[in-house]
């Protein structure tokens, strides 16, 4: 009966978008069948307007029977919520935080195996059965030329096993620097990727502080964009500073410091940098007052902590106070551990959406709680934005 009041109320729907739509009415089941049978007297070029209504309204009718009179079209078998089976597996780049991830939500990390060639080609295999399951690969991409392609073909394998849904959870995105020409003859990487994704099966991306919020706009699927600002508020409000001060390291991140200095109720700064070339800062001068004050850098990621450093240093000698750096991702490359450490700043905080080496400088505050929740939230189709502060 609930089934039938499930019907009639869509057909209701359907009377409004196809005319033809008449009665439903309940047909007895066959004996070898089980379940009811319902039938919807409709056009049979109506069937797909119908599939899309039902999938958005997360019902999975098995089967659709057309018949050969009477123009009907029996949806057979028992609906059933679409959701009934979650997995989550992770790549070899992020295994820690995946972990932490699938505990949080509460199920086993997937079984996956990932099966190494001598002449460097790998091949991941699920050991488990993923057909007709939501799945959540999660993967960090750096370096992108092996863990790139290992969540590809990891998506890949996915959607060859008949997963009914593939979300790709990144809470890196590589290439994400990439997102513009900014000189002749140069590649778009970021829209690469984010072709390269969609190409392998992916039917839905979850990340972490894109470097651009505009790389969302590369994607033709749904994207979930998280901001780890809700991890690094509370830490902030927790270190009790006074005449405290938030600080962009340059001005692409002005917008992002403005989240958190408007969410704190205090100053903000930017800093404004030159540089001779990738990784390399030729000048860099501050906006604003600094001068006995706590300051505190945001930005999205800390690669070789060049200008992080330079701008702690430069606004302790305009008279700052303290200088802390809060960075989402510790990509942490090169000389960067040895900057962090011979640097005034007093700490750098990041969160494990890369692994990180252990510092006496640097603290590191899992976002696998966050992930979990959000997960949670895309399962049950609830909104996410209670997720996050920006």
């Amino acid at each position: 009966m609930a089934k039938l009041r499930i019907l009639c109320w869509l057909q209701n729907i359907f009377s409004l978008l196809i005319p033809s739509t008449k009665r439903i009415r309940a047909i007895p089941a066959p004996a070898n069948d089980w379940g009811s049978i319902f039938s919807l007297t409709i056009h049979k070029q109506s069937v797909r307007i119908i599939n899309r209504l039902l999938e958005h309204l997360q019902y999975n009718f098995l089967h659709l029977l057309p018949l050969q009179k009477n123009g009907l079209i029996y949806l057979s078998k028992d609906c059933k919520t679409m959701d009934s089976t979650i997995k989550i597996f992770s790549g070899r780049a992020t295994l820690p935080l995946a972990r932490k991830i699938a505990e949080d939500y509460g199920v086993p990390l997937g079984n996956i195996i990932i099966f190494n060639f001598s002449d460097g080609e790998f091949i991941p295999s699920f050991e488990e059965t993923v057909r007709g399951s939501k799945i959540f690969i999660i993967q960090s991409t750096p370096p992108p030329s092996d863990n790139l392609m290992e969540l590809l073909l990891m998506i890949d394998a996915a959607k060859r096993a008949s997963a009914s849904q593939i979300v790709a959870v990144m809470p890196y995105f590589g290439m994400a620097r990439q997102d513009r020409k900014d000189k002749p003859r140069v590649p778009i990487g970021a829209k690469l990727v984010a072709n390269m994704l969609t190409a392998a099966g992916a039917t839905r991306i979850m990340t972490c502080d894109l470097h651009a919020d505009q790389i969302q706009g590369f994607l033709e699927v749904p994207v979930d964009h998280l901001y780890a600002s809700s991890v690094f508020i509370d830490h902030i409000k927790s270190l009790n500073l006074e005449h405290l001060t938030i600080a962009s390291p340059d001005m692409g991140g002005s917008k992002r410091a403005h989240a958190y200095a408007k969410h704190l109720g205090c100053e903000m700064v930017i800093c404004y940098k030159h540089r001779k070339k990738a990784n390399e800062i030729g000048d860099m001068r501050v906006i604003g007052e600094v001068e006995g004050r706590n300051i505190v850098l945001v930005d999205d990621m800390v690669d070789t902590a060049g200008t992080l450093t330079t701008a702690a240093d430069m606004m302790l000698k305009h008279g700052a106070l303290s200088v802390r750096a809060v960075c989402t991702h510790p990509v942490l490359s090169g000389k960067a551990y040895e900057r962090v450490e011979n640097s005034k700043m007093l700490e750098l905080i990041v969160t494990d959406t890369l692994p990180s080496q252990e510092s006496p400088k640097i603290k590191v505050i899992s976002i696998a709680p966050l992930f979990a929740n959000v997960i949670k939230n895309v399962v049950n189709n609830e909104s996410i934005s209670k997720n996050f502060i920006r």
